[in-house]
């Protein structure tokens, strides 16, 4: 059944991709008149259009968002948003989820992309991790946005999670972040990314569901430098065990079901 329905699933992703560079090239001179504006009133112009564009697109390709939330949010607060990374549909979904000012932390290669390079980086703070300089540059520019109110998004696993974990192992820097502005940590999963399309493909989009669920802000007051592992750890834990409760798709169970159904 799975080999007579993939040819469906190449034509529904084509359609998918030629659909998403439409809607793209629709925004695009306003993203270019918006890049003029500067880092901050012309990066939250490109986010808003973001928006305008994901509020288009998923429509079209039969994508729908439930929100979830195990807690009120305020929009008008800044936080140190992390999620859960799992799909190349993940920066699509960025802003869908956070509709208030913000800027995401993304890889710098991206940014080379034509078209959708220039609002990359109009809208990301882009990384290079394997340049020491350019990571401590990207730090700074975090940090002087959630001065002026405008929130971070950060994967803290840094890539793909390509196990069958719920989450791969974090890097410290959200969690540094956030003990030195004293910004609080919010945790924000992407549970159904993986169903809708999946690393392991770009032809293997599917039509459906996908959830966001909005977990309690984690509070940093206190904190020291010194406990940038035990705020990392206790992040982690928080976001493992709703996955696991949300049933994240890629996740191995812990307790299999006897006879290995």
């Amino acid at each position: 059944m799975k080999i007579l329905l993939r040819p469906l699933q190449w034509i529904y992703s084509i359609y998918a991709f030629i659909t998403f560079v439409a809607v793209m090239l629709l925004i695009f001179p306003f993203a270019i008149i918006a890049s003029f504006f500067g880092r901050i009133k012309g990066g939250n112009m490109t986010i808003r259009l973001c928006m305008l564009w994901a509020d288009l697109w998923f429509p079209m390709i039969f994508i729908w968002h439930k929100k979830i939330y195990e807690t009120p949010h305020d929009k008008t607060r800044s936080y140190i948003f992390v999620s859960n990374h799992i799909s190349y549909l993940d920066a699509a979904i960025i802003v869908k989820a956070y509709r208030q000012p913000i800027r995401p932390l993304g890889k710098v290669e991206m940014s080379k992309v034509p078209v959708f390079g220039l609002i990359y980086r109009n809208a990301i703070v882009t990384v290079d991790r394997s340049s020491p300089v350019n990571r401590a540059n990207s730090v700074r520019i975090l940090k002087s946005l959630i001065s002026k109110g405008i929130s971070v998004l950060v994967f803290p696993e840094g890539t793909f999670n390509m196990g069958t974990t719920p989450l791969k192992e974090f890097y410290d820097g959200a969690f540094r972040v956030a003990i030195e502005t004293q910004t609080p940590v919010k945790p924000v999963l992407f549970l159904d990314a993986y169903r809708r399309m999946n690393y392991k493909s770009l032809f293997s989009m599917k039509p459906g569901q996908s959830r966001i669920l909005y977990l309690d802000e984690i509070p940093v007051a206190g904190y020291t430098s010194n406990d940038v592992e035990k705020l990392k750890q206790e992040v982690y834990q928080i976001m493992e065990r709703k996955l696991i409760e949300y049933d994240a798709a890629w996740r191995k169970p812990l307790n299999p079901p006897l006879g290995g159904e």
